[in-house]
């Protein structure tokens, strides 16, 4: 196996690592980490995070095939590495739709595709390894429907 076959594949898992440790479950907002795999990394730190759904807004009416949400993070900076070397201050947003992780984003704009039906959303901040603080920081969910 060539070096650079050897490197994809390492990097293919650790991918999977890591999608690993962020789909569990979501519960309510302040619940301990439990993410399947955090006990191997160790203690997880608090972060002084907030994350909150700006848009869209509980009960809202969406047409068309995606909704446009827009967070708002105080208290910490997303970074666009990933790194173990987590800080309680840096880290990343999990977009979750019906307690289904949908994305890892890296900013707090993004377009997700949607069919008719009413949705939950919630967003998580995580430390720069992907995976939750300890006690997780939640936004208070958004329901929404999609016509």
């Amino acid at each position: 196996m060539t070096p650079s076959r050897a490197a994809a594949l390492a990097n293919a898992v650790l991918i999977s690592v890591l999608l690993a440790a962020c789909a569990s479950s979501p519960s309510t907002a302040g619940s301990t980490a439990a993410a399947s795999g955090s006990a191997s990394l160790g203690p997880r730190p608090p972060s002084p995070a907030m994350v909150s759904i700006v848009q869209p807004t509980s009960g809202t009416e969406v047409t068309g095939s995606t909704v446009h949400v827009v967070l708002s993070l105080t208290g910490a900076t997303i970074v666009q590495q990933t790194t173990t070397a987590i800080r309680p201050d840096q880290g990343h947003v999990h977009l979750y739709v019906d307690n289904v992780l949908v994305s890892m984003n890296y900013g707090l704009e993004q377009d997700l595709p949607v069919h008719p039906g009413t949705y939950v959303l919630k967003a998580e901040f995580v430390a720069a390894d992907h995976a939750p603080f300890s006690p997780r920081v939640w936004s208070p969910e958004v329901f929404f429907t999609v016509k």
